[in-house]
Parts: C-alpha cells; structure tokens; sequence
C-alpha cells in the first residue's frame, strides 16, 4: 500500500507455569516473526513488556476472578497494551501508526466540527471477525490504527502468505490468553488464588416456581410486550451456531419500556440469589447393626450434588469442569457465591436460572468509541449486541438512565457473566459503544 514498514514484536509474559505446553510459546512465535521479516527484507525490533502485562492485565484478572467475576483479558491487552504500551514503544521508534492482523475493518469520516471521526467495524470473514476483542479503543488509539486484512477472509490470507512463502503461512491460530498461551485457567489462577473447598448445589426447577423474583421479571416482561402476550424467559441458544426451535424473540415496545421506572429495571437486571436453599442435617440408623448416620434432609428446591476447589475458579454457563454425573442432560453453572464457597447449577440448555433478558452496565463502565453518538439520559436506541466472542449479534433495546445503561434483548441471553464485556453495533456492522457487565 505504500507505506514505509518495520516489524516490531513484544514479549508479554515469562513464567510457563499453568500453561498446558509447558514451554514459551513467544520464543517461537518471535522466531516465525524475525523470518518473515528478514523474508520480506524489513528492519525487526523487540520490546518487552512484561511487567506491563501483568500489571494491567494479569493483576486485573486475577483480582477479578477473586471478586467472582469473569474477566476478559484480551479485551484489555488490546486496550491497555498493544494499543498503549505497544502503540508508544513504536511511536518512539519513529512510527506513525501500528498494523495488526486484527479481522476487522476502520474508515474515517468527518465530524460536525470538520474533525475526523474513526469508525471501526467487524470484519469480512464471520467466523473470524475480531471486532469484539477492540471494544475499549478510543478516537486517539484507533487515528494510529490500521486493520490491513479485515477485509479478507482467513483462507485468501494463509494463500496470500504461501504465494509469498512466507513461514508464517502454516502457523496454527493463537490459542488461550493474549499473549499467555493455552492455560489450565484453574491452574493457572492458583498461582494467586487459594482452593477451598465448598459445595456444588443443583438448583431445580421448581425453586423458580412461586419466586418473588421470578414472578417480578415475569410480570415485568410481560408489561413490555406490544401485544400483551406472556414473555419468553427461556433463551433458545444452545451453542453459536445451534438453538432450539420452540423458543422465539419477545417483541417489545419502546414506549413500554420508556415507562420502566429506574427501581424496575434496576430489579430486572438483578440475578436470582439462591442462598434461600439451605440444607438441614437429620440422624438416622443404618445396616443391620442400625449404625447412626448423618445426612442432610431432602430439599425440594435443591440438592448438594458434589464439590469443587473454589468458587472463584467457576464462570456463569461453564459446563466443563463440574465432574457431576448421573444427570440425563448437561449441566451448567448458574451462579456462584465467593462468600459461602458455592457453586449453583442447573440441568439442561432451558433451564431458567441459565437465562436473563436484561443486564445492567454501571455509568462509570460505559464506553463510548464514537462519542458522538453517547446516548442522553432516558433515550432508548435498538441495537445488535453480543456478550461473548463469536456469538451471533442479538436485538436488543438500549436504556439510558441517570445511573446506568440497560440492555433488554429480545430473545433472553445464556449465560450473562457478570466482568465479561458487552458490546453494541448498528445495522451497518459498525461497533460504536460496550461496557463490562455488572
């Protein structure tokens, strides 16, 4: 295209404790770098940047974890990072901008003030679009960014790399933490956070059934409809390419819920609490000897099914990593409590305590990329939204009130983790605005 280029590599991370490999992964990735470098005839540098990663990044994580929320790390290696950290060591090198190989696409227009505005949107290639993992950057960090390849596909990339025979052209994706590598997560966040351990308790069905809050979003849901019909509070989302086909979207009506009074929705973004489910122990006698035996009485809202090592080492929708049997259908983390030690799961995609239809974003953690577009407070906008990596953007209806943002969504999400960014686009596939889920 024209530009005067070199190459510039960071070391993010020494240790290899935790990582499944049990070697330096960079050590080889810095190897590939230098090769195609020297293929293409271009000047190389490195620069370590450690002990910013794991103060920005690291350290944040791990304090998140603690706290029992899921934190996303390459999120904030992008923000912090290779858009900071990253972006400054090259600025002193003589840089102008950084390209990265990110799959997604930027454009510049020209704002009300003659200023220019930089829009960033997914990339061409939908199972590769990594827009998602920038939803931090700011104006200032996207004017010296450039996406050189989001407007290709994964295949015509490697083929453009093997024409050049470039040795990169085979190299398998990136795996696991930006820049860490493919981790045991467990393991790796016992390097910092001690096990304990506390119970795993299955929540059934029924706990739902005449709950106060239950019935309160229930009824809440169903007020916002634009026809009146009962709202569905069950998600249809098995996997990211895969739903049921009985569930459908809610369809509801902005001016409905213009009239949600911020105590409403405030209660509508709230996760059930499950600490109601309490577990009373009984003597009985056993055998032919009438041994005395202690057990816990049966309860019709739950049982205590196994455990676990810690709390902190769980994610809300996590399937894997239970080592629960006996149940005909998978189970999935509902919700954990760091102050009992307890992990809460239910069986099966349906179940309710899987699903939520609203989440709250606090004011301080709403990020805007197009300030220009910010919302006022009590304006409602319509928005495509996801709250994971990869999966299908979700209709929704934005809420802007004088202490946060609100996100109501059609169809209700599995899985909402609270730490774990939200992050909203527009009919045109343009990212303007996310924010970590409370």
């Amino acid at each position: 295209q024209g530009y005067d280029v070199f190459a510039m590599f960071m070391q993010n991370w020494h240790d290899t404790e935790g990582t499944l490999h049990g070697d330096c992964e960079w050590e080889e990735d810095r190897l590939v770098a230098e090769m195609v470098a020297k293929k293409i005839g271009i000047p190389f540098h490195f620069v370590d940047l450690s002990d910013e990663y794991r103060k920005r990044v690291v350290d944040y994580m791990f304090s998140e974890y603690e706290q029992g929320r899921t934190p996303n790390p390459d999120v904030l290696c992008n923000r912090e990072i290779k858009f900071d950290a990253f972006l400054d060591a090259a600025l002193k090198l003589g840089a102008d901008m950084v390209a990265t190989g990110h799959y997604c696409r930027k454009d510049e227009i020209t704002g009300p003030d003659g200023k220019p505005i930089y829009r960033i949107f997914e990339g061409v290639d939908p199972g590769k679009d990594q827009s998602y993992f920038l939803c931090q950057l700011n104006q200032e960090q996207l004017s010296r960014a450039l996406f050189p390849i989001g407007h290709l596909l994964k295949k015509e990339v490697r083929q453009i790399a093997a024409e050049a025979a470039l040795p990169s052209a085979t190299k398998k994706d990136s795996q696991g933490i930006c820049f860490v590598g493919k981790v045991d997560l467990p393991e790796f966040l016992k390097q910092k956070l001690k096990s304990r351990d506390g119970n795993i308790v299955e929540v059934y069905p029924d706990f739902y059934t005449g709950n106060p809050h239950f019935k309160f979003q229930q009824e809440t849901l169903d007020s916002i409809t634009a026809d009146g019909t009962k709202a569905n509070m069950v998600t249809g989302y098995i996997s990211e390419d895969k739903c049921t086909d009985t569930l459908s979207s809610n369809n509801y009506s902005p001016d409905k819920i213009a009239g949600l009074s911020d105590e409403t929705l405030e209660r509508l973004a709230t996760t059930y609490r499950y600490d109601s489910i309490k577990f009373i122990t009984e003597t009985y006698r056993s055998g032919r000897k009438h041994v005395k035996k202690t057990r816990f009485k049966a309860n019709p809202w739950g049982k205590i099914i196994g455990t676990h090592d810690g709390a902190q080492f769980f994610t809300i929708g996590q399937r894997h990593g239970l080592n629960v049997g006996g149940h005909d259908d998978s189970l999935f983390v509902i919700a954990t409590d760091i102050d009992s030690n307890t992990v809460y799961a239910g069986e099966g995609h349906t179940h309710p305590g899987l699903s939520r239809s609203c989440l709250k974003i606090e004011s301080g953690q709403i990020h805007w990329i197009r300030p220009d577009l910010k919302m006022n407070e009590s304006e409602i906008r319509r928005y495509r939204v996801r709250i994971r990596y990869r999966q299908p953007l979700q209709d929704a209806w934005l809420i802007q009130r004088s202490n946060s943002l609100y996100i109501i969504f059609d169809e209700p999400q599995r899985g909402i983790t609270p730490g774990q960014f939200a992050v909203w686009y527009n009919a045109d596939d343009e990212m303007v605005g996310s924010g970590v889920i409370y």
